[in-house]
């Protein structure tokens, strides 16, 4: 159940507990004793006696009342003065108990701050349990005294049975200790959800996020920077590589001229493999070159085609 909805409940139930027990306050016949009726008279007589907090009446067949209001409060009975005390203050307990609790609901908007409106919806839960225990504690009184005279032997006097004021008395105490409990239940519930969301704000947890955080910075700062070393290297290499094929040529031509040979200083396989390419593709332009020559000297000194054949033949012997 949703704690608005629960808060709801709780002030329907502790209000219409609270209607019961002032209800039964006002009315009439806490306890009730019936007299005549016997048969064989030739007048059957039928009356009732009837008490309350306030006063003790007499009713007959006629429907004619006689009633005695209780004098001042010195003169009454010790049991009637300490269940009216009890009854007036759990009363005045409950209409605190629904003040403070209409001022806490989730669904006003008068009661301040959270913190504050949990506060006063956990002391109005409070007081309805407390109203509800005084009230129901009068009844107790009340009806104990009534019980202990009816199931008494020696009791001469009128025994009186219970009315329905007590009753309805004690569903509104129910009803009011029912109200309370929800009160309390839903601030249970608030500050169980603010505990358990807590720890998600707190500093440790705070520090750990911020170190993961940095910690996935700096790997993600080392990848990067892995990476860039990774492609500088990669193109240096590649410049070198190009840089050799393209000095391998001019090196080629004068190692050609001066018959004096070039040592590297490179010990690399790569390079010497490169090498072992750059000195075949200079022995197969040489021979390429040389064959030309040959031909471009035979063709401007031979006139003929014989003594081309000729010089042919005396060239191979």
């Amino acid at each position: 159940m949703k704690i608005r909805v629960m808060q709801i409940w709780g002030f329907l139930l502790a209000l219409l507990g609270w209607i019961f027990v002032a209800c039964s306050m006002a009315m009439e016949g806490w306890k009730i004793s019936s007299i005549g009726g016997q048969g064989g008279s030739s007048v059957i007589k039928v009356g009732w006696y009837w008490s309350s907090l306030w006063r003790a009446c007499f009713t007959d067949s006629s429907s004619t009342s006689n009633c005695y209001d209780f004098p001042v409060l010195w003169s009454v009975e010790g049991y009637l003065q300490i269940v009216r005390a009890l009854l007036m203050s759990g009363m005045g307990v409950g209409v605190l108990g629904l003040i403070l609790s209409l001022i806490g609901m989730e669904c006003t908007y008068i009661g301040g701050k959270d913190k504050e409106k949990n506060r006063s919806v956990f002391t109005g839960g409070i007081c309805h349990i407390s109203s509800g225990m005084l009230a129901a504690s009068g009844y107790a009184i009340y009806a104990q005294h009534v019980s202990a005279e009816f199931f008494n032997p020696r009791f001469d006097g009128l025994q009186f049975d219970l009315g329905t004021p007590l009753f309805l008395g004690w569903a509104g105490c129910a009803f009011q200790i029912t109200g309370g409990v929800f009160f309390l239940v839903s601030v249970c519930k608030i500050r169980s959800q603010t505990h358990s969301s807590a720890p998600v704000l707190s500093v440790p947890v705070v520090e750990s996020n911020a170190l993961r955080s940095s910690n996935t910075n700096i790997s993600i700062i080392s990848e990067l920077s892995t990476k860039s070393k990774v492609s500088a290297i990669s193109e240096l290499s590649s410049k070198s590589e190009t840089t050799a094929l393209s000095n391998a040529p001019s090196e080629s031509t004068h190692v050609s001229r001066t018959g004096r040979p070039l040592r590297s200083k490179q010990s690399d396989k790569q390079r010497g493999s490169i090498k072992s390419d750059v000195s075949r593709s200079v022995s197969s332009s040489r021979s390429s070159r040389i064959s030309r020559s040959h031909l471009k000297s035979k063709k401007a000194s031979s006139p003929s085609r014989g003594t081309t054949h000729h010089f042919i033949k005396n060239s191979y012997l």
